[in-house]
């Protein structure tokens, strides 16, 4: 007989889902950020929190979460998963190509705020390494906050959220050697040469695992990918890309940096490969509920009695905070390249504190470099300002649009995001019939993205150098990810006809106004895509009709002019015969839950003929 299960063990399980499912769709319905929805539910849940004012009564008990560090391992795993998809975002030639905003406007704003901060921990009498830890750990910003803000206004790829993405990747960057240097400082008696050598073996230990993880991964990721991608399975797909984020992370833990480190690279390697917009698609649900986790235990973080013991010094805090370095982040923008109303959104969103600031923090607590008070209130001070970045954000665009533009911008953030922000033609399956369409794309200089299911199909055209990915277009998130929204047309060659009806059912549900064009497989299956929301459907067995009949009227000596001129006549005449067979009350899109419930597998869909 099975043992009896504790149910209080799924209690921070069922909570956060609960969170999830029930209470965030309820700040959604008020306009209220996601972020802070998840913040105000582990303000509710924590031990110190709206219930430790009512002096925690055993009824409640079942509600509360009585050890925060239960659920670290899950929030740490939220800011590891988001910067797998920082990675995926950027890859390698991205990161050279913002190098100047990463080392240069990152080293000086981490440097800069710093000494701000930790003067004024001196100007308040705090010892001169106590001022300068918490300076360092208040100069950081919120990676995972300020990147689902942007996301969920959809500012991520502008100006504002890639300048404010490499300052935050400086950030992550440099809270290794930071954290390093408190372990030293912590050991007390190590001098200045047993603290060098320690350094020098700790990069020692951790260079040959970056080296090898990136030598490894852009020998393995591919063919690892591939021979998943061959399955059809989306389980398979889905267990390879935690794989990859698991592995990675902890193998950069082991070498005494940080899982986020590992993450990052991984997504690096990943976005040069055809499979980074279906793991884009595949990781997303995962990075949304493990960031709700992590921001929950932000939230769980305050001591709302303490707090409200003594709200004044908090407050001035965290308006000296947010003031202090928006001031200080936004003339050093200008300096790089910014426009002052894109310079002052930046300011805002970097200046509250940030997930790294938990960690140095922490750090120091337990090396003894910092008093418990110290550093309960500054843990508070960032995760009050954190909470604050859906409403700077919101500061932030309202200034935008009070200040003039004047400035040249810099080089790196026009450059364009993935395949680019400019209207582009989306071209669903990638065989015979897709090549073609491309190649007439590319002799009128038409920007395009494809995408294709077969994964040796793939992989030849991504080596002659077309713009061609693997992935599910069918699933309304690939769509985004393709920014359906500033496409110019979808052009769909796929030969399988549910997944080619289901793909114009769901694009046209996104979009209205879009140009669809798709390939049928006769003239019955034309007047179906007409009903379902095409523009234009063009029907193999006709197309090859006409084509056979302009050859042999050519080859009798017709004249070019004269066929040519049949030729349209006949096609019009076809296209007008199918139109007139979509019966009235078929014009209406077909509901999408039913097609979407009959989709197929990966695996059992044709890419394209």
């Amino acid at each position: 007989m099975a043992a009896p299960v504790d149910p209080t063990l799924f209690k921070p399980a069922l909570i956060i889902l609960g969170a999830a499912g029930v209470v965030i769709p309820v700040f959604h319905r008020l306009r209220v950020s996601p972020v802070l929805g998840f913040m105000l539910v582990g303000l509710l849940v924590g031990p110190y929190g709206a219930w430790a004012l009512l002096g925690r009564p055993p009824w409640l008990e079942a509600m509360i979460i009585a050890d925060p560090e239960g659920i670290a391992p899950i929030a740490e795993l939220g800011v590891v998963t988001l910067m797998f998809m920082i990675g995926l975002e950027l890859s390698f030639e991205r990161l050279v190509v913002m190098r100047r905003l990463v080392f240069g406007l990152g080293g000086l704003q981490v440097a800069l705020c710093a000494v701000l901060v930790a003067g004024g921990g001196l100007l308040l009498g705090l010892a001169p390494v106590v001022a300068a830890v918490v300076g360092v750990a208040l100069a950081m910003s919120s990676t995972a906050v300020v990147v689902q803000v942007l996301s969920d206004e959809k500012r991520l790829g502008g100006t504002v959220g890639r300048t404010s993405l490499a300052v935050l990747i400086f950030q992550d960057l440099a809270a290794v050697p930071i954290l390093f240097v408190i372990s030293v400082l912590g050991q007390g008696g190590a001098g200045a040469g047993a603290g060098g050598l320690a350094l020098l073996l700790a990069l020692g230990q951790a260079v040959p695992v970056v080296l090898g993880l990136v030598g490894f991964g852009r020998l393995a990721l591919r063919p690892l990918f591939r021979s998943v991608a061959r399955t059809g399975s989306p389980e398979l797909f889905m267990a390879a890309c935690l794989l990859v984020i698991l592995a990675t992370g902890l193998a950069t833990a082991a070498a005494g940096l940080s899982m986020a480190m590992g993450a990052l690279i991984a997504g690096l390697l990943l976005a040069e490969t055809e499979f980074r917009r279906q793991v884009e698609v595949t990781i997303e649900p995962f990075k949304g509920l493990l960031l709700g986790v992590f921001l929950i235990s932000v939230g769980m973080s305050l001591d709302l009695p303490t707090i409200l013991a003594g709200p004044a010094p908090l407050l001035l805090g965290a308006v000296a905070l947010v003031l202090g370095k928006a001031v200080l982040i936004a003339p050093l923008a200008r300096l790089f390249g910014l426009r002052w109303a894109a310079a002052v959104q930046v300011g805002l969103l970097l200046a509250p504190g940030g997930e790294f600031g938990f960690v140095i923090l922490g750090l120091a607590l337990a090396n003894g470099l910092l008093p418990a008070a110290t550093s309960g209130f500054a843990l508070s001070l960032a995760a009050v300002t954190m909470a604050l970045i859906p409403l700077l954000s919101r500061l932030g665009e309202a200034a935008e649009r009070r200040l003039a533009p004047a400035a040249r911008v810099d080089s790196a953030l026009a450059e364009p995001m993935a395949f680019g922000d400019a209207p582009h033609v989306i071209i669903a399956g990638f065989g015979r019939v897709g090549e073609t369409v491309a190649r007439m794309l590319e002799v009128h200089n038409i920007p395009y993205v494809a995408i294709d299911n077969d994964t040796d199909r793939v992989a030849a055209q991504r080596r002659l150098g077309r713009p061609v990915s693997w992935g599910d277009i069918t699933r309304v998130e690939m769509l985004h990810r393709l920014r359906l929204d500033t496409a110019r047309a979808l052009v769909v060659t796929m030969t399988e006809r549910s997944a080619a009806d289901l793909l114009v059912v769901t694009a046209r549900a996104e979009r209205a106004d879009l140009l669809i064009v798709a390939r049928a497989r006769d003239a019955s299956h034309a007047a179906s895509l007409y009903a379902t929301g095409a523009t234009d459907a063009v029907p193999e067995t006709i197309e090859a009709s006409l084509q056979l009949a302009e050859a042999v009227l050519v080859d009798l000596g017709v004249p070019m002019g004269p066929v040519i001129a049949t030729i349209h006549e006949q096609r019009a005449t076809f296209q007008a015969e199918i139109r007139a067979m979509v019966p009235r009350a078929e014009v209406r899109p077909i509901g999408r839950r039913r097609l979407r419930d009959a989709r197929p597998m990966p695996g059992e869909r044709g890419g394209g003929g």
